[in-house]
């Protein structure tokens, strides 16, 4: 039971009252001790006399009749347009009802939202077999900026950034069986671009020990539709799935990694400009592929896992950060700051 916080008794002070009152104190000394109306007191202990200690209890506020409510009749007819997805204004134009009227039968069974009406999605989880087998490529577009704006210093009359400034492209590359993951900053997202980023993501894999590319995941999207990034993909001897249109759930380890990055990179610390952000992605790489515990894999970063068919590690394949075998982002040289005007591409070749 919700009590309201101004509420002045609750089923606890109203057996207090019946109490009191039936110890003989006078209705005036426990509306004073109280302090309520006699008023109250002389209600609750009627009510305590007639229905019990059940009388003490909130009652529904709801009336007893309602001459307006909509009829059994009625109400499955609005139900019934409302699951074959009719909106409140088409339902009440078809039954010549109020939309008020509409909206509340529809509400009242919380079919309100689209959302309701659509059946549960099952869980869209798997992971292929092997290495290579399958690897997800998406992008993500970020905005460049050269000092910090309204959400470092917190101040949105600051008016020396407004414009347009400019964009920068983060493409990423994930094994789904390793999670092994690849990335870069760069200019555009065009076909020639994509094309590119998968031949290096493709050598990136392979020094680590994934080889060959069996399948390239992908959207919809303009770049990895175009005739380069099908070239590309034939140039790997690998085969190109697409993603349902408006279902990203099927690339959910591309998607997932992007969240992951800009949680844990991009919007981690306020950064001076998206320069040092771009220079600050190599190290990050590293961090993850060697050092970020995953849970899937009972808490191993993706190249410490066992996945090649004699059981070596990727770690033990590419361990050339440090010479005792304990990896440390900080001991990787960042790279120079990059200029908005060059292609980022030497960022992520550093986490290699």
């Amino acid at each position: 039971m919700n009590i309201h916080e101004l509420a002045r008794t609750t089923p606890a002070s109203r057996a207090l009252i019946a109490a009191r009152r039936a110890a003989g104190i006078g209705e005036a000394v426990v509306a004073q001790q109280l302090s309520i109306d006699r008023k109250t007191v002389r209600k609750w202990t009627h009510r305590q006399h007639a229905e019990g200690p059940g009388g003490l209890q909130d009652r529904s506020s709801r009336p007893l009749r309602s001459p307006t409510a909509l009829d059994a009749a009625w109400r499955d007819a609005v139900l019934a347009l409302r699951r074959l997805k009719f909106t409140q204004a088409q339902i009440a134009q078809v039954l010549r009802l109020s939309k008020s009227r509409t909206q509340r039968a529809v509400a009242a069974v919380g079919l309100g939202k689209l959302r309701a009406l659509e059946p549960p999605v099952a869980d869209n989880r798997y992971q292929r077999a092997r290495p290579g087998e399958l690897v997800h490529v998406d992008t993500k577009k970020l905005g460049r900026f050269y000092q910090p704006w309204h959400r470092v210093t917190g101040d949105r009359r600051d008016t020396r950034l407004r414009g347009v400034k400019g964009w920068e492209f983060l493409h990423v590359a994930i094994d789904d069986r390793t999670r092994l993951a690849y990335a870069e900053l760069l200019l555009d997202e065009k076909g020639a671009t994509c094309a590119g980023f998968l031949q290096r993501a493709a050598a990136f894999f392979a020094r680590h020990g994934i080889r060959p590319i069996e399948r390239v995941m992908s959207d919809n999207g303009a770049g990895y539709i175009s005739a380069d990034f099908r070239m590309a993909v034939a140039a790997l001897a690998a085969r190109h799935l697409r993603t349902r249109p408006y279902t990203p759930r099927t690339n959910g380890k591309a998607e997932r990694f992007i969240q992951t990055m800009l949680r844990l990179w991009a919007y981690v610390r306020p950064y001076h400009s998206s320069d040092e952000r771009a220079a600050a992605l190599a190290p990050w790489l590293v961090w993850y592929n060697r050092q970020r515990p995953h849970a899937h894999f009972t808490n191993a970063a993706p190249s410490k896992r066992s996945w090649l068919y004699d059981g070596t590690t990727l770690w033990e394949i590419t361990r050339t950060i440090s010479t005792n075998g304990v990896p440390s982002a900080s001991r990787v040289t960042m790279p120079t700051a990059l200029r908005p005007t060059r292609n980022r591409t030497s960022a992520a070749s550093e986490a290699a």
